[in-house]
This record gives structure tokens, sequence and C-alpha cells, in this order.
């Protein structure tokens, strides 16, 4: 479906409407399957996936990703490149790189590193060499929208749209029109788990969406 846009006289009136600003309905998106999806939703977008890891040098230790929370706030799509600094018999310390190359800070082998991903380093029989790589890889996400929750760390903590119509994706990935610009009830409005007007407010008002 292309794009189109409305003014409120040409929409019904109800309660998520809200003031005389110009109303626009952003492309078609594709909601995530597994849930009904409210009429005025706050929606965010699954823009990260799933982290792998490589290794290249000479040590024969193992980058472990934690197994529930590898993603963590403000994870960026892209390769993160962690760099043996510093070596040491049975130890040693690798220094993490973000994929845009702003470093995020040291870990040393061992410990637990958390600051947008989440792993450990274990030594192993080979002692790491300064200057062996790891590379953590995070993959593009989906793509999809779903009801933005503030904890999520796939993207879709961040809102970007309001739902247009009650959709039912229970047990598929279905269509769906999301308003991309206009004026919002707050009392009218969804939000997600972690979420209130207060705190999606600045994020959407950017888009050109304002909660009254």
């Amino acid at each position: 479906m292309n794009r189109a846009s409305f003014s409120s006289s040409e929409l019904a009136v109800d309660n998520l409407i809200a003031g005389n600003a110009h109303l626009l309905l952003g492309q078609q998106i594709t909601l995530a399957a597994g849930a009904v999806y409210p009429r005025g939703a706050v929606l965010g977008k699954r823009t990260l996936g799933t982290a792998s890891s490589a290794f290249a040098g000479t040590g024969n230790g193992a980058l472990t990703l934690d197994a529930t929370t590898p993603l963590l706030s403000r994870a960026q799509k892209g390769a993160y490149v962690i760099t043996c600094i510093a070596a040491a018999s049975n130890a040693g310390t690798f220094r993490v790189e973000d994929p845009t190359g702003v470093v995020l800070g040291d870990v040393a082998v061992g410990a637990t590193f958390a600051d947008q991903i989440k792993f450990s380093i274990a030594d192993g029989g080979t002692d790491f060499v300064v200057g062996d790589k790891f590379t953590l890889t995070v993959a593009a996400g989906t793509g999809q929208y779903l009801t933005s929750v503030a904890a999520a760390v796939d993207g879709s903590a961040v809102p970007d749209l309001v739902l247009s119509e009650t959709v039912d994706a229970t047990l598929a990935a279905t269509p769906a029109m999301a308003y991309k610009r206009g004026d919002f009830n707050a009392s009218a409005l969804t939000f997600g788990a972690g979420h209130t007007a207060a705190t999606v407010a600045e994020a959407l008002r950017s888009k050109g969406i304002a909660i009254l």
C-alpha cells in the first residue's frame, strides 16, 4: 500500500485523535505475530536480530554470549570488535569497540562485559596473545513492529508509530497501517510495559507525533 495522508476532518472522530494537526499514515507495516494490537498502540520496530561471534588469532579460549540477555540497552546492529590488548599466562585483557569504532571499555579474561552487549571470555589451553580478536556481529532484525516495551533489546524499545486500527496478529505476522504524524490523546494510547506518556513523548515528538 502506498503512503497516504489524511486531515483530521477526513477521519472518524474518536478519543484517539486530538487537535487539528495534519495526520499522516505511514507505509504499510508488518506487526509481529503473537498478540492482538489495539488501535492506539504505541509501536516500536525490531531493528536488531541475533548475535554471533568469530575469532582470529593464536589463543584457543572462547567467547560466550550471555544466555539470557546477550543484547542490552543501546545495542547496535553491526560488528563489535573485541581485541586482546594485554596478554598473560592463563589471563589477558580485551578492549571492546562498538560497530562505529567507539571504545566501550576493557574486560579481563574470566570476567563479564556488559555494555550494549553481554559476554565473557574464558581462558583456553593456549594463551591469548596481543592482537587476538573476536568479532561479535549483531544481525539486523526482522523490521516488524510490536508494542514498544521499555526493556526490549531488539530495537523496539524506541517508540516509533501509533497503530491506526485494532489488528489480530495472534497466529501470524500481519500487515497494518500506522500513524507517523499527528496529535493524540494520552488516555487513548496503549503503552507497553515500562512506558508511559512521559517516557515516549520526546522520541515521538521528534518524529512528528505529539501526545496531549
